[in-house]
């Protein structure tokens, strides 16, 4: 529609309207002739208004929002830490992975998960995903997450509202699909669709296709929408590629003016692997690439060219053999007579200069995934403002996850989850305007997982050199060793979810509520783990959460908030499982609390958005490895947020985090780590790098117990030029469709592992993109890190950050060319 104004020389100017809640502002184009006579001719013969919206990205947030408390408010009216990015801006900043959310959302830095990114980090804690307002199965870094299927992702900084169920109090992203409806519930006039091609730095090959559209079902108006993406990748790491299939399909049918159903799913079939990064650790690595080489001496002593744990055993290469009580507190006499062992010394050892892409992966190594999505969705609205939801959610797992230093991973996994909504509003004479929300809900989750992680030895493998029978391990998903843990089990936790978002005098607004969980969980050790073998534990508990929120419209665009809330979640492992041990010991379910006061506004008509809080939050880490890891953590922390459409041409935005966590647990009783080589007091890390050593790390102050791997400050500032509405004139349109963006990314210094002995630079991202499209064509080239910045990322940091390290991509490019009908 813009190009055919364009086209007949028609100028436009930008105007606010403010509709429906205060503090919604609405950014328009109208139309306006080449003359006055003409624009009065034209408003005499018709009162059509022709209105194109200025914010072309969707950058401000004027838009009905359900991801937090499912009343339709928009971002500015809701008392949370929120960012929503639209599928437009996901194209033109080139966020490919959930990692690179940083450049738009503030907390959102994610350390490595052994280089895949399953879920994000939110506040400094892992977040979870939701998938349209229903918590997925657990992915910490089973499978990336499908970022290109997506029409829009919001990002929510804190737990869950009553309605969206129990979840962590760090965050969770919310996954829109694509859909045959937009926002507006009206459906796509015509069918539209495109093909595309994506290739990139180290062989990357990505097509997709999409098309949607209008329908008519047994008489019903309805919609569709399919998508498809085929990915056949290689990478920048060696023994690394990505295979993956995704299938994304929605129908929607009106049976009547009151009555709807939203029906869809998605198939995602992942084939790739982990990335630990580089192993054998020190800061001469880090700060030039020096590498220490060497083999340890073979301990296969049955030939069957593998390491078996019984093997491992034998020679004493484990933590349980090898341990270090506080090693700051030991001289480097008594840290050498803790590595007498001969089986952990390296033979040869010496010096070489390894680049990053020579990282911990062997040629056999995997990690496989098929996930299966699937919705069904009944609305009723038979008045205005009242509205009853059915949402029926299934998702199934089946991960397998394979690595020759010594972890394997097996999960089968399947949820169920229903909730019924009623909203309904009301007013209480002419001042005071109420919503409620009301309604039970069901999750069935059914698991069985087995850990292989007891035998797992970093060190032993010299990455300069192929994986031989000298690091290989033998696994227990390959059945060649016992699973370290292996659950089997299931919980049903049945809930009563309340809601209230009562205005007065049309600027003080008040937003709480409540929900009460019932869990009955059983689970039981299989006979091939070594861990609780065949315990067997059930339960039953209830728990209640709870939120309540006062924010207040000021003059100015302001909207101070307070939001207090309170969790209690159901802890879970890497593959959604509850182990026995925990259903014994009743500790299953986590406390969480959450104070957050902040401020966004609306300023310069409307173009200018902005947001600050400080946050104060405590949470309970789980992790399945290792039991005296499921600590409590404590964040505080400032973030800011800014987008700022300057005019139909340059679109700016800005995200700031300060970010401070405690690891209160370890502050009380010191936290276990494995040894790394900055750990020995100078002693040389070559006694050590053919087994593991294990220690507890003391942190007697906050100091000390500041959890590693998360930088204290992190900024963003991002430009986006659209050339559309700078092409008249003597141009005659020449540069129509033409958008480019340019951005930068500062991430502060970290310490790489809890002990604090190697530290990770500061680094800053330069990222640029330029795009043209028109009716039928897109094409565009993105460019990320084209500074050729060096820079890390930590990996698993309270456990394994002295150990190894994650070197980060080098400058890379993606080109894209799509054709649209």
């Amino acid at each position: 529609m813009k190009r055919s104004w364009a086209a007949l020389g028609v100028r436009t100017f930008c105007f606010l309207t403010l509709g429906g809640e205060v503090g919604a502002p609405q950014l328009l184009f109208a139309g306006e002739g080449p003359t006055a006579a003409d624009a009065t001719a034209d408003a005499s013969s018709s009162l059509e208004t022709v209105q194109i919206t200025a914010d072309k990205l969707h950058v401000l947030p004027t838009q009905p929002n359900e991801s937090v408390f499912g009343f339709g408010k928009t971002i500015i009216e809701t008392p949370r830490s929120l960012t929503s990015i639209s599928a437009e801006m996901l194209d033109r900043v080139n966020i490919t992975h959930i990692d690179d959310l940083v450049a738009l959302t503030p907390g959102s830095f994610t350390q490595s998960f052994f280089g895949v990114a399953g879920s994000l980090d939110i506040r400094g804690t892992a977040g979870e995903n939701y998938f349209r307002g229903v918590r997925r199965i657990e992915n910490p870094g089973n499978y990336p997450q499908a970022i290109a299927a997506s029409d829009r992702i919001d990002v929510v900084r804190g737990p869950a509202s009553p309605i969206f169920g129990p979840s962590k109090v760090g965050g969770y992203l919310n996954f829109e699909p694509k859909s045959a409806r937009a926002e507006s519930g009206a459906y796509m006039k015509e069918a539209k669709g495109e093909i595309g091609f994506t290739a990139g730095t180290w062989n990357e090959k990505t097509l997709h296709a999409e098309v949607g559209g209008p329908a008519t079902t047994f008489g019903k108006p309805s919609g569709y929408y399919v998508y498809s993406q085929f990915e056949n990748s290689g990478s920048y790491y060696q023994n690394s590629a990505t295979r993956q299939s995704i299938f994304q399909a929605s129908y929607n049918i009106d049976f009547t003016d009151h009555f709807r159903t939203e029906a869809g799913g998605m198939y995602q079939d992942f084939n790739g692997n982990q990335v630990a990064g580089w192993n054998r650790l020190t800061q001469a690595l880090i700060d030039n690439g020096t590498y220490i080489t060497g083999s340890p001496p073979s301990v296969d002593t049955n030939g069957n060219g593998r390491v078996d744990l019984a093997e491992a055993n034998a020679a004493k290469l484990g933590t349980g053999a090898n341990f270090i009580f506080n090693p700051r507190g030991k001289t480097p006499a008594q840290i050498q007579a803790a590595l007498s062992n001969p089986n952990l010394h390296l033979v040869n050892p010496g010096t070489t200069h390894i680049s990053g892409s020579q990282v911990l992966v062997a040629p056999g190594d995997k990690l496989t995934d098929g996930v299966t999505t699937v919705y069904f969705d009944m609305i009723y609205e038979p008045v205005e403002g009242t509205k009853l939801v059915n949402k029926s959610f299934y998702e199934q797992l089946n991960n397998l996850n394979e690595n020759a230093y010594g972890f394997s991973q097996v999960a089968h996994t399947w949820a169920f989850e229903d909730q019924l909504t009623l909203t309904y509003g009301t007013t209480f004479g002419e001042n005071v305007k109420a919503n409620f929300q009301v309604g039970p809900q069901i999750r069935h989750q059914d698991f069985d997982t087995g850990d292989d992680f007891f035998g797992e030895f970093f060190d032993r493998r010299d990455i300069s050199q192929p994986s031989s029978p000298i690091d290989l391990r033998s696994l227990a998903t390959r059945g060649q060793d016992p699973y370290s843990d292996h659950a089997k089990g299931s919980y049903t936790d049945s809930s009563l979810a309340y809601l209230m978002d009562v205005t007065f005098f049309d600027r003080l607004n008040f937003l709480g509520g409540g929900r009460y969980d019932y869990i009955h969980i059983s689970s039981y050790s299989r006979p091939d783990a070594l861990t609780n073998t065949g315990l067997q534990a059930r339960d039953n508990t209830s728990k209640g959460s709870w939120s309540a929120s006062l924010s207040y419209q000021l003059p100015l665009g302001l909207r101070p908030y307070v939001t207090i809330a309170r969790q209690a979640t159901l802890t879970t492992g890497e593959g959604g499982q509850v182990e026995p041990s925990l259903v014994k010991s009743r500790t299953y379910v986590a406390p969480s609390r959450l104070n957050e006061y902040g401020v966004k506004g609306s300023f310069l008509d409307g173009h200018l958005y902005a947001a600050f809080d400080y946050f104060d939050q405590q949470r309970v880490d789980f992790n399945a490895q290792d039991e005296v890891s499921n600590n409590s953590t404590k964040s505080t922390g400032y973030e800011f947020e800014a987008r700022w459409v300057v005019n139909p041409t340059i679109t700016l935005t800005g995200a700031y985090t300060n970010l401070k966590v405690i690891n209160v647990t370890a502050e009380k009783n010191g936290q276990f780590a494995f040894v790394g080589a900055g750990d020995l007091q100078g002693v040389d890390p070559a006694l050590m790098y053919g087994g593991s050593v294990g220690s507890i790390v003391l942190a007697p102050n906050d100091t000390a117990a500041r959890k590693a791997g998360i930088p204290e400050n992190v900024f963003s500032v991002y430009g986006i030029f659209s050339l559309d509405d700078v092409a008249g004139g003597w141009m005659n349109g020449a540069f129509n469709g033409i958008t480019g963006s340019i951005g930068v990314t500062h991430v502060d210094s970290a310490w790489s592992g809890f002990s604090k002995v190697v530290k990770l630079p500061a680094y800053t991202l330069l990222n640029a993109g330029f795009h043209y499209e028109n009716d039928h064509w897109k094409i565009g080239i993105e460019g990320k890190n084209l500074t050729n910045e060096r820079y890390f990322r930590s990996n698993f940091p309270d456990l394994f950050g002295s150990s190894v390290v994650l070197p980060e991509l080098p400058r890379n490019f993606l080109f894209q060319l799509g054709h649209k009908f």
